[in-house]
């Protein structure tokens, strides 16, 4: 067999042994979530059951954990997002003093790490009343996307031609009405690309829900984290960790089209 021959056939095998080793987990851990991990009266370990999803919504705490998250997530995208867009659209269409300083600035902050800003987002929070809910999280998250939202749609809008806002405005429109009419459709893969970065960051951070929380607002990553004990419930960390992919998948099946639009425009 010739070496070019060779080549594509070594390629697939290796792209295979790739998608084996990554859906491997997600597979074991499928199948464990319908499983009995611990021994009751009813039923006996190793038996097939649905139990461990229905454990989901029977415990109030897990049920609370689910519906906490989900309102982090779109408390965020629904903050961020607007207030990310004519922030963007400053960075790409105006100059003053400062302006590339501002933005990198923007982007450092992103990076710091979050268990850095605890104690003085605590403090602040505690001022504002904010501690312990639901909206305080969620706006700390807002505080941690906000600056790569800016970085990313600022990306998108300065690929459009400058000309574009010039005979808006020629034509009468203003600024508001041109972002509406004319910019949001142009960047919905950008606003996708965003949105999908605010749903990760706000669905799997802990830090914040551990510093902002004592009884309320605890999200479903630290509802796995409490699941753990002397006699762990195996079945049922599993079914918890299938079911909060659920929304995950949900939403990438929703935004495929534009996610991958929007990726594709950004690596040009």
């Amino acid at each position: 067999m010739t070496l070019a021959r060779a080549l594509p056939i070594l390629k697939i095998a290796l792209l295979t042994l790739f998608i084996v080793f990554a859906i491997l987990p997600l597979v074991q851990m499928t199948m464990l979530s319908f499983v009995v991990t611990l021994s009751t009266d009813d039923s006996q370990i190793g038996d097939l059951t649905l139990a461990n999803y229905a454990n989901i919504w029977s415990d109030p705490n897990l049920r609370s954990a689910f519906v906490n998250s989900i309102a982090y997530m779109l408390i965020n995208i629904c903050i961020t997002v607007p207030v990310a867009i004519p922030a963007a659209y400053g960075f790409s269409r105006m100059s003053f003093v400062g302006d590339k300083q501002l933005f990198f600035a923007f982007i450092a902050f992103r990076i710091t790490p979050p268990v850095v800003l605890t104690l003085p987002i605590f403090q602040l929070f505690s001022a504002l009343g904010v501690v312990n809910s639901v909206f305080g999280i969620a706006l700390a998250h807002c505080l941690f996307n906000l600056p790569i939202s800016i970085w990313i749609l600022q990306g998108f809008i300065s690929a459009i031609p400058k000309e574009v806002d010039e005979t808006a405005f020629l034509d009468g429109y203003s600024k508001p009405r041109f972002i509406w009419t004319f910019l949001l459709p142009q960047i919905v893969p950008g606003i996708a690309v965003t949105a999908f970065f605010c749903f990760m960051f706000s669905w799997v951070e802990v830090v914040f829900a551990r510093i902002l929380t004592t009884t309320n607002g605890k999200p479903i990553s630290m509802a796995i984290n409490a699941l753990f004990g002397f006699q762990t419930d195996i079945g049922l960390v599993m079914a918890v960790t299938v079911a909060s992919m659920i929304p995950g998948a949900v939403l990438l099946f929703l935004m495929r089209n534009h996610l991958s639009r929007g990726f594709r425009v950004g690596t040009v």
